[in-house]
C-alpha cells in the first residue's frame, strides 16, 4: 500500500512539473503549498492523524488523505467558478489547530468520521489555492498544488509511521503538539 502512494505522488508530481516550466508566473501550483506555514502544519497534520488511527484501521492511512485531495479539488473548483467562501483563512487556520490538537490528545474516531472533518478543512485549503491562482493555466496550476499536497500527506503519514514505531502514541503526540505550536506561530506572525 505504501509503494501505491508513492508511486501517486511521483506521477502527480511528474505530471506537475509543466507548470515550473512556465515564466512569468509570479508563483505557480506546485510551490504554492510550501509557501505557507498554515498549510505545510494542516497537511501534514492529517497525515499524522491518519498515521495515528491507522493503529485500529490500517485503511485510514490512506481514507484521510484521499478525502482531503477529493474535497481540496472541490474547494479548488468552488474558488475557480468565483463561488464565495468569507472564512476560508480562518478555517485554514482552525484546521491546523484543530489537526494538531486531535493528534495531541490522541482522538480515535471511525475513519468516516475523521474523513469527514479532514474533509471540512479541505474545502477551505482548496479555496483558497484557487483564489490565489494566476488566471493563466488553471488546470496545470491545480495540478501542481494537488501534486504538492501529496507530498506533504504522504511526507506527514510517513513521518507518523515511523515515529509510532520508533517510540509509539507519545512521539506522535508529540509531534501533534508541534503542530500546534506552529499554529500559535502563524496566528501570532499574521
Amino acid at each position: 500500500m505504501t509503494s501505491r502512494v508513492f508511486t501517486l505522488s511521483a506521477i502527480l508530481v511528474l505530471a506537475a512539473l509543466p507548470v515550473l516550466a512556465h515564466p512569468g508566473h509570479t508563483e505557480d501550483g506546485f510551490l504554492h503549498p510550501f509557501n505557507g506555514l498554515d498549510h505545510i502544519l494542516a497537511m501534514t497534520g492529517v497525515g499524522l492523524w491518519a498515521a495515528l488511527l491507522a493503529g485500529r484501521k490500517p485503511s485510514a492511512a490512506f481514507l484521510l488523505p484521499l478525502s482531503f485531495m477529493a474535497m481540496m479539488a472541490a474547494g479548488a473548483a468552488a474558488g475557480f467558478a468565483g463561488m464565495k467562501l468569507p472564512i476560508a483563512e480562518a478555517g485554514i487556520l482552525a484546521s491546523v489547530f484543530l489537526l494538531g490538537g486531535l493528534v495531541l490528545i490522541a482522538v480515535r474516531v471511525p475513519p468516516p468520521t475523521a474523513m469527514g472533518v479532514v474533509a471540512v478543512f479541505a474545502l477551505f485549503h482548496g479555496y483558497v489555492h484557487a483564489v490565489e491562482a494566476p488566471t493563466a493555466d488553471t488546470g496545470e496550476y491545480m495540478l501542481g498544488f494537488l501534486a504538492a499536497t501529496t507530498l506533504l500527506l504522504a511526507g506527514g503519514l510517513g513521518l507518523g509511521w515511523v515515529v509510532r514505531r520508533l517510540v509509539g502514541d507519545l512521539g506522535l503526540r508529540a509531534l501533534g503538539g508541534l503542530i500546534l505550536a506552529g499554529g500559535a506561530f502563524v496566528l501570532v506572525t499574521q
